[in-house]
């Protein structure tokens, strides 16, 4: 897996070794960063359930301004440390250990306002839903930000989730990109 775009471009990401991430292809990837097009530029941008940091640094990597990079595991954790120092994207990186409710609520404490949040939880937990709710609830999303959402194509997501409005849906494959505003 590679940065496909922008400054990193075609550096590599190192992947999980036997235990379980399931990292989002490059074709999906391309996908979902021509959705948010021009506005991650500058963005201040949520990588939640990070895994590898793959997509936090793809968003850096084409001028995101920031980026938090959040995951529970401790191996995700070290994983997403080496990716950022790989790509020498310290500056523009913090990395928040912990569950995605703790990411949020530190995000909250800082008094950050998230420009792109980019939620790609294990599938069939059911995160969805709350991640969305804390979102709403703690009053993350920056005017005119945006939640992406990747998930499988058999669970419709609704056209108002927790108060924030469905954009559009792409299809690709098994996977769907949800974008809500």
């Amino acid at each position: 897996m590679r940065i496909i775009a922008g400054d990193f471009k075609g550096r590599k990401i190192e992947m999980p070794v036997g235990y379980d991430i399931r990292p989002t292809t490059e074709k999906v990837k391309e996908a979902m960063f021509s959705i948010i097009g021009q506005e991650i530029y500058d963005a201040v941008c949520v990588d939640l359930f990070s895994g590898t940091g793959n997509l936090g640094l793809e968003a850096l990597s084409r001028g995101a301004e920031k980026c938090y990079f959040c995951d529970n595991a401790r191996d995700s954790i070290a994983l997403i440390k080496r990716n950022i120092a790989n790509c020498r994207a310290e500056e523009w990186s913090e990395v928040i250990p912990g569950d995605y409710e703790k990411c949020l609520m530190r995000l909250s404490d800082k008094g950050e306002k998230v420009d792109v949040f980019i939620i790609d939880p294990p599938y069939k937990k059911g995160l969805y839903p709350r991640c969305f709710e804390l979102i709403r609830e703690l009053d993350l999303l920056a005017e005119g930000g945006m939640i992406m959402a990747e998930h499988k194509r058999e669970d419709e997501f609704p056209e108002e989730l927790e108060g924030f409005t469905k954009v559009k849906d792409r299809h690709y494959g098994t996977i769907t990109l949800s974008l809500y505003g």
